[in-house]
């Protein structure tokens, strides 16, 4: 690697696209992984994180680790001090996990719930990053825009389509894994919050 650091990003990338082209042609390993609550009742706490890794199908996939692409590499380059130096795969699983937490809780006797998808992680590094360039602009859905607009628009679009509840999307996840990320971040480093409002403040 010529003394590249190893990439964290890259790697949840690679296993998570792995994962999930086996479990699109292979339903028993789809059926494992995916979040459905009577198999946690049974002790497989495990998809906690394993729903994370397989997705319904390729634009799924795609459109959530383009985003872990273009927006992991800065925030594995903060966390990648904490830990032992496992500081954003940590970070990653954790939002895994709170993502999930609210819709486990609130499906819980429910056997026709099923979840999956990076979504909630995702939303957690992006929101971090916006944390550090509120007015970077990034392009959604090849629209530029600046990185708090985006946050704005994207949260109340969760909040409003979670109320409605009419598609099959967990937009629950998106919002506790957006909160996570920017709370995590955060309490590893409180002197973002100055920080971040100074960056606001400053009109690009």
């Amino acid at each position: 690697m010529l003394g590249l650091p190893f990439s964290h990003t890259l790697t949840l990338i690679l296993i998570t696209c792995l994962l999930s082209f086996i479990a699109f042609g292979n339903r028993v390993v789809m059926n494992r992984l995916i979040m459905w609550p009577p198999a946690m009742r049974r002790g497989q706490f495990d998809r906690f994180i394993t729903y994370g890794f397989v997705h319904a199908d390729g634009t799924h996939l795609l459109f959530n680790m383009i985003t872990l692409y273009f927006f992991g590499h800065a925030i594995e380059t903060f966390y990648r001090p904490y830990f032992v130096g496992m500081g954003f795969i940590l970070f990653y699983l954790a939002a895994l996990v709170v993502a999930m937490l609210p819709s486990y809780f609130k499906h819980k006797n429910d056997p026709n719930y099923l979840s999956l998808g990076a979504s909630g992680a995702v939303s957690a590094v992006l929101f971090a990053y916006i944390l550090f360039e509120p007015w970077n602009l990034i392009f959604v859905f090849f629209i530029p825009m600046p990185a708090i607009l985006y946050a704005l628009l994207y949260t109340a679009y969760t909040v409003y389509s979670a109320r409605r509840g009419q598609d099959n999307i967990n937009h629950s996840a998106h919002l506790w894994g957006a909160g996570f990320g920017v709370i995590a971040t955060i309490a590893i480093e409180p002197r973002l919050v100055p920080r971040f409002i100074q960056e606001l403040l400053h009109l690009h």
